[in-house]
């Protein structure tokens, strides 16, 4: 049993890592440009990763460790696929109209994790069985939105076709196998789902990472 707990913090602490990495690449095009658009995307993998680093203090068992923390990384997750298929959203609708209405969603989905937190500090303590029936509901709502990411990327994919983007659904559609092989074990407790859960989510992160090295380099090494 220890062994499993020190491989799920080393597990989490490594998708943390990747998805701040990510982040690090990601938040370049808002450097240059300054538009709020761009904010989305380093957002949604900041929240992924900020999930994933509580996971691993859950698996750690530290001796602060409260039953909350466990609110906190469903908190995360929840609102990083909002910014995501928002930003996808209004990624291609450049008008002021939409800069306006993404403003407002920026703001809204920013008052509402500010609201969840609270709620989650203040509250009086949920217990465990809420979290197992929420976390369900989280992980199809995270398929609903992966799903639509998907769909969008493909259509850019095919409207201006690219090798290096092609990989990009790739990545969202092991995200979305992977939510959905960690429903499958919930219900019947597959161990082959379970683990091929945690294999599916390491290689979403590694496509992305490798999207992200060869778009920013490749573009700073036609620039010279």
């Amino acid at each position: 049993m220890s062994q499993y707990l020190e491989f799920r913090v080393a597990y989490e602490l490594t998708s943390a890592i990747l998805c701040f990495i990510l982040v690090r690449f990601m938040i370049k095009p808002y450097q240059l440009t300054r538009q709020g658009r761009y904010l989305g995307l380093p957002l949604a993998f900041g929240l992924l990763g900020a999930s994933y680093f509580f996971s691993s203090l859950i698996y750690a068992e530290l001796p602060f460790f409260r039953q909350d923390f466990l609110w906190f990384q469903l908190v995360a997750r929840t609102f990083a696929l909002m910014f995501l298929a928002a930003t996808y959203y209004f990624s291609k609708k450049p008008s002021e109209t939409s800069r306006l209405l993404w403003n407002v969603t920026f703001s809204l989905i920013t008052v509402a994790i500010v609201t969840s937190v609270v709620a989650v500090i203040f509250m009086p303590q949920f217990s465990f069985d809420s979290y197992r029936t929420a976390s369900q509901f989280v992980r199809i709502f995270i398929i609903i939105c992966l799903t639509y990411v998907i769909i969008h990327v493909l259509r850019s994919h095919m409207a201006k076709p690219d090798p290096t983007t092609l990989l990009i659904p790739l990545g969202y559609i092991l995200f979305a196998i992977s939510q959905y092989s960690l429903i499958i074990w919930a219900i019947d407790e597959s161990m082959f789902a379970f683990w091929g859960a945690l294999a599916l989510r390491w290689g979403g992160l590694a496509i992305f990472l490798f999207v992200a090295y060869v778009t920013f380099y490749g573009s700073q090494k036609k620039g010279k």
